[in-house]
C-alpha cells in the first residue's frame, strides 16, 4: 500500500512556512502605520496566533483563520443522509478563528464571517444555509463574540461551483497588561497542561479525504467504535475562550498558552525560547487516528506531527496552579491533565510515552 502524507495530500509546510515567515518579516515596516496614529503594535506577538496592539491604555488582538477543507466532508455525507453537518461546518469556521485569538489572552468582541462561492445558486439550498448560520451563530454565543457582519464573494472560475470557502476574523481585548500571553512568559519549571480534544477538529482533512478516496465505502466506512468515518471528522471543535477567560478571572497565572492545530503537537514548542517540553502524559488518540494512521500507513511520529492525536490545547502554567487549573478545566465540561514540564535545554518537544522526539528545527514557524 502507497503511504498517504500531508505532502502528498496537497498540504507542504515547507513551502508553506517560509512563505508565512517571509510575509511577516515584509510585515515588520508596515508597524510605522500604526505608529503615525498614535497606536504601537506588541512586536513580541508578531508570529504568534494573533496579534496584538496598544491602542491607549487597552490592548487589541485581532486574527483571521480559514476552515480548510473540512466543508467538503459535509458534501459528501450529507449527499447520502437527512442532515447538511453545515450548523457543524459553521461551528468549526468560528472555533478555528476564536481559539487562536485567545491564545494571546485576549477576550473575545467580534466576529466576521468570510463565505465565498464559485456560483451564487450555493446560496439557494435554503437548508444548508440555514445550518451554516444557526452554527456561525451557536459559536460566537459559546464565544461570547458579537457576530458583526461578513463577506460573501462570487468568485467564478477560482472556486468550484459546488463548493464554499470558509473562513473570519476576530477582534478582542486583553483585560491587564499581565493577561498578554508571548512566549517571553514562559518559564523552565513550568507545567503544561492538556486538554482532551474532541476529534480531528479542522486540521489534517485533505489527508482524511485522500483516504476516504481509496475506501470501497468511503466516508462511510465503520470504525471500531461502531461510527462512521465521516461521522467522525465532522465532529465540532472545542471553542475555549470561556475557560480562559474564567482561568484569568480566578487568578491562574497563566504563561502561555499554544492552539494545536496545524504542526501536530510540534506546535507545543511554538515560542521562540530555547527550552525543552516533556510530554509525560497524554490522552490515547480517539479511533479516528487510529483509523487513520492504519488507512494512511504513517508512524506515530507522522501522526504526531500532523494531528492533535486526542489533545487540542496547551496551558502553561506554573505548579502551584495546576490544581486549580484542573478544576476550572472540569467546571467548564473539559478534560485535562497535568501532561508535562517545561526545562532548559534544546528547543525541542519529547513526547516520552511514545519515545518520539520532534527538535526546533522541524517546526519553522517563527
Amino acid at each position: 500500500m502507497k503511504k498517504i502524507t500531508y505532502k502528498n495530500s496537497g498540504v507542504n509546510y515547507e513551502a508553506l512556512d517560509p512563505v508565512k515567515k517571509f510575509a511577516q518579516t515584509a510585515a515588520i515596516s508596515t508597524s510605522n502605520n500604526l505608529k503615525k496614529k498614535g497606536f504601537s503594535e506588541i512586536s513580541d506577538t508578531r508570529g504568534e496566533s494573533a496579534y496584538v496592539w496598544k491602542q491607549g491604555s487597552m490592548l487589541m488582538a485581532t486574527v483571521i483563520e480559514g476552515l480548510g477543507t473540512k466543508n467538503l466532508v459535509a458534501d459528501a455525507v450529507g449527499k447520502k443522509s437527512s442532515k447538511t453537518y453545515y450548523d457543524n461546518i459553521g461551528y468549526d469556521t468560528v472555533s478555528s478563528v476564536i481559539n487562536d485569538l485567545i491564545s494571546v489572552g485576549a477576550r473575545p468582541l467580534t466576529m466576521h464571517a468570510y463565505w465565498a462561492v464559485g456560483d451564487s445558486n450555493w446560496l439557494n439550498d435554503k437548508k444548508r444555509m440555514m445550518d451554516l448560520i444557526k452554527g456561525f451563530k451557536k459559536a460566537c454565543d459559546d464565544a461570547g463574540a458579537s457576530w458583526g457582519g461578513g463577506e460573501t464573494p462570487t468568485l467564478k472560475d477560482i472556486i468550484h461551483p459546488d463548493a464554499i470557502d470558509l473562513g473570519g476574523s476576530a477582534v478582542g481585548y486583553i483585560k491587564t497588561h499581565t493577561e498578554l500571553l508571548t512566549d517571553k512568559n514562559i518559564k523552565s519549571g513550568d507545567r503544561i497542561i492538556l486538554i482532551q480534544s474532541s476529534g480531528i477538529n479542522v486540521n489534517g482533512l485533505s489527508l482524511a479525504r485522500k483516504i476516504a478516496e481509496k475506501l470501497p465505502k468511503g466516508y462511510s466506512t465503520k470504525l471500531k467504535n461502531g461510527k462512521t468515518f465521516g461521522e467522525e471528522l465532522l465532529k465540532t471543535s472545542h471553542i475555549y475562550a470561556k475557560l480562559i477567560g474564567e482561568l484569568f478571572d480566578q487568578g491562574v497565572d497563566i504563561h502561555y498558552v499554544s492552539n494545536i492545530t496545524g504542526h501536530g503537537l510540534r506546535k507545543i514548542m511554538r515560542g521562540k525560547p530555547s527550552l525543552t517540553y516533556t510530554i509525560e502524559k497524554i490522552y490515547e488518540p480517539q479511533e479516528i487516528f487510529n483509523f487513520i494512521q492504519k488507512q494512511a500507513g504513517l508512524s506515530d511520529s507522522e501522526m504526531y506531527e500532523t494531528y492533535n492525536m486526542g489533545q487540542d490545547y496547551a496551558i502553561f502554567v506554573p505548579q502551584k496552579d495546576v490544581e486549580k487549573t484542573l478544576q476550572i478545566i472540569m467546571k467548564n465540561k473539559f478534560k485535562g491533565i497535568d501532561a508535562g514540564l517545561v526545562t532548559k535545554g534544546k528547543r525541542k518537544v519529547f513526547i516520552k510515552p511514545k519515545n518520539i522526539t520532534f527538535d526546533g528545527s522541524s517546526l519553522n514557524l517563527r
